[in-house]
């Protein structure tokens, strides 16, 4: 089974369509808790000792541009035409760059109906491996797990990525992926990255890095608003699970055949599937061929 981005085309539209919902209203109540008792976790203390999986400190952080407001988004880009639809645009990440030994396992949570449970097991065991990950958290996924959340905003082994506000593919015209319609113009692109990003922002102390869209799609229109927005449009060079369709042995062998310098997207709100264990399989295998692991911000300053 290949290792490509492209293997995402039939196999992941059933796992996405399974995260994907309406919209959760927000919580002010739960993100005020939240804020309080995460604080600045995402920058709290080192874990013990660092790991050969990856550093213990916190993800390096690099200076912001000035924050750009909805108006003089839509006044750039609402009429720009876009050339491009899929996994890749200009400014978009989807692999370390050259020369980089690393992998980058990255694990989205969609949110919403379907979607917003919790692999207890994965998570537990990237723990006890002391395996780094950059995870994507939807907003509609926070509001439903605050207490989760916190918890895994106070870990340095995790950093936490922008998974967007309604899971939507970043359109500016409303194009769809697997039956989803997407954002139909650049204001509604800045509306679903800064939703989550001002969330994000609240609970954290400061915005996040990375940016990754509802399925991963974007136009070269959207995917420039985000840049000019100041997150990295993160995409992927291998699909680890397929949206949460895998099974274990699928996910063993694709995660495990992972080369150097990949960027692996697998989810992480599906327990019944098979990412947990696939994984669990893959990561001692990777482990003997000498790679390591890294959060994106590791790698990507």
């Amino acid at each position: 089974m290949g290792t490509s981005r492209r293997m995402v085309l039939a196999a992941l539209a059933g796992g996405v369509l399974a995260g994907c919902g309406a919209p959760a209203k927000d919580s002010a109540a739960a993100e005020a808790s939240a804020a309080r008792k995460a604080g600045t976790a995402a920058s709290g203390p080192p874990s013990p000792g660092a790991t050969a999986t990856g550093p213990s400190a916190a993800p390096h952080r690099t200076a912001r541009p000035p924050a750009v407001t909805r108006a003089e988004i839509v006044a750039a880009y609402g009429r720009a035409v876009p050339r491009s639809w899929g996994f890749d645009a200009p400014g978009v990440v989807h692999r370390l760059p050259a020369g980089h030994r690393g992998i980058a396992l990255t694990f989205d949570a969609c949110g919403g109906p379907g979607g917003s449970g919790y692999d207890r097991d994965l998570i537990d065991f990237l723990r006890k491996r002391e395996v780094p990950a950059t995870l994507f958290l939807n907003s509609r996924w926070i509001d439903a797990n605050p207490a989760l959340f916190r918890k895994l905003a106070a870990e340095p082994l995790f950093e936490i990525g922008n998974h967007g506000t309604r899971h939507l593919p970043l359109s500016v015209t409303g194009r769809s992926a697997y039956g989803i319609p997407g954002t139909r113009s650049a204001a509604e692109v800045y509306d679903e990255v800064a939703g989550n990003r001002d969330k994000l922002t609240r609970l954290l102390g400061e915005p996040p890095r990375f940016f990754r869209s509802g399925t991963a799609y974007c136009d070269d229109v959207a995917a420039r608003i985000v840049t000019r927005m100041g997150e990295r449009f993160a995409s992927f060079s291998v699909n680890g699970d397929a949206g949460a369709t895998f099974t274990p042995e699928q996910v063993r062998t694709t995660v495990g055949s992972a080369p150097a310098g990949s960027v692996v997207i697998c989810h992480m709100n599906h327990p019944e599937g098979g990412t947990a264990e696939g994984i669990a399989a893959a990561v001692p295998r990777l482990l003997a061929a000498g790679h390591t692991f890294v959060r994106l911000s590791d790698a990507l300053h």
